[in-house]
């Protein structure tokens, strides 16, 4: 499936055949859709009646525009054309490598691969893979697609755009995890991003590290309990800090933790002190979420928040920060927080700039400039995680030379035979097993 959200299939069915149909959209705001099929293309107009003549749309794919190879560059269109045209198509093999990250990072982390399945599995095409959640270096090939090219080539601009995006996350938010070590990490960043990939952007930055995402629907969709505080919203209409926290323990269910927020109208120190006497034991942390235009040095904050309330004996409160992190100032901060909020630096974070190159055609090696070409095998060591990158024999396997490491350990492919004839050939594993795949490559990387 894409990891998106949208229409549902009812309200999609709703919409065939011609005429017109009113949607209505609440009490107070309707939609007037026109509906015309042409070509098996759904075109529609929309205007809402409240605000009058202005029209209103999100602007976004239908899932199966991207099956139907529609979500394509131009330019591979009319590479079909003129193929089709001249009764030409090959055999071919093309490969998906990143020559380089973003800021340097010596590695990512692969995502994107179940939606990449979801696109792929109904074309005539074989591919080889790693596992999503996979720790990759520059210049590895992470896929392999092989095909008549009519068969896949309309398709190269998706399927990097479900890799690419999908990796830039999750290598993000695994470079945060690493960085805060045992503390925990939340995704907050679904409100810097349209909602209708929120799904997708939220799933990465949990499979990449992140140990709970803020967003209701996102987490449902992982299997996960949405984690989050209260906003400043609520403390501002209550008008209180240590009112506001007291309403939020007297109506939330007693298994959501009570972590107050403490830089909305005081001194933060000052606030954590009020709310930590009236909830007691029953208060789990507290949070700053403090502008920078008003922390000063924020760690020096944190020390006295820390501080006051360790005198009073409140050593059990822990202190959550939020606004403004990435793994760096997450590596600073370390000494004095024990769970961050991360939101722009992993939900916004820079793509993994994946390429599709040709490889191969009709079973010879060619590639364009500055490409090697031939299928390749990466192999990995068990033991150190140490790569090699070796030319792949079709019949089987790489050509390993010794399959042991100079570390001892011994070495194994990561490109695994993924789809054929139209059928994904692994049980596609969890969000969790990703997650934990990916939490046990980290310490054999560094940031």
């Amino acid at each position: 499936m894409f990891y998106h959200s949208g229409l549902s299939s009812h309200a999609i069915d709703s919409f065939k055949g011609n005429g017109l149909f009113s949607w209505i959209m609440g009490q107070e705001t309707s939609l007037n859709i026109s509906i015309d099929i042409k070509d098996n293309f759904l075109l529609y107009k929309n205007e809402f009646d409240w605000i009058s003549g202005e029209k209103r749309m999100f602007h976004i794919a239908d899932p199966q525009d991207i099956k139907d190879g529609k979500m394509t560059d131009v330019y591979f269109v009319r590479t079909m054309e003129v193929l089709k045209a001249k009764k030409i198509d090959k055999w071919v093999k093309a490969e998906f490598i990143a020559k380089r990250f973003p800021e340097d990072y010596g590695w990512g982390v692969l995502a994107g691969i179940e939606e990449a399945a979801y696109l792929l599995k109904d074309l005539k095409v074989s591919v080889r893979a790693m596992r999503e959640g996979t720790i990759f270096r520059a210049f590895e090939p992470i896929m392999e697609i092989e095909g008549m090219y009519t068969e896949f080539g309309l398709y190269e601009t998706s399927v990097l755009g479900l890799l690419c995006q999908a990796s830039g996350v999750a290598t993000k938010a695994a470079r945060c995890k690493k960085a805060a070590g045992d503390r925990r990490v939340i995704s907050f960043g679904a409100r810097r991003i349209h909602p209708v990939i929120a799904p997708m952007v939220e799933r990465s930055a949990f499979i990449g590290g992140c140990d709970g995402v803020s967003v209701v629907k996102n987490a449902e969709l992982i299997g996960e309990e949405p984690s989050g505080t209260m906003p400043h919203a609520l403390i501002l209409i209550i008008g209180d800090t240590v009112e506001a926290t007291k309403a939020f323990d007297e109506v939330i269910q007693p298994k959501v933790k009570r972590v107050s927020l403490i830089d909305t109208f005081n001194d933060e120190k000052i606030e954590a002190i009020r709310v930590a006497e009236a909830l007691g034991k029953k208060l789990f942390g507290v949070r700053l979420d403090t502008p920078s235009s008003r922390r000063g040095d924020l760690q020096k904050i944190i020390e006295e928040v820390r501080w006051e309330l360790n005198l009073r004996g409140f050593e059990h409160v822990q202190i959550f920060v939020s606004g403004g992190l990435d793994e760096k100032r997450i590596l600073s901060l370390n000494p004095v927080v024990d769970a961050y909020g991360v939101g722009t630096s992993i939900t916004n974070a820079r793509v993994i700039d994946f390429a599709m190159d040709i490889i191969e055609i009709d079973g010879k090696p060619l590639a364009k400039r500055g490409k090697m070409s031939g299928s390749k095998g990466v192999l990995r060591c068990s033991k150190c995680l140490q790569d090699r990158m070796v030319p792949f024999i079709k019949r089987g396997r790489s050509a390993q030379g010794s399959n042991r490491c100079s570390c001892g350990g011994r070495f194994k492919e990561l490109l695994l035979p993924f789809i054929q004839k139209n059928r994904v050939l692994w049980d596609l594993p969890t969000p969790q097993a990703i997650r934990d795949y990916v939490l046990e490559q980290l310490p054999n990387v560094d940031l």
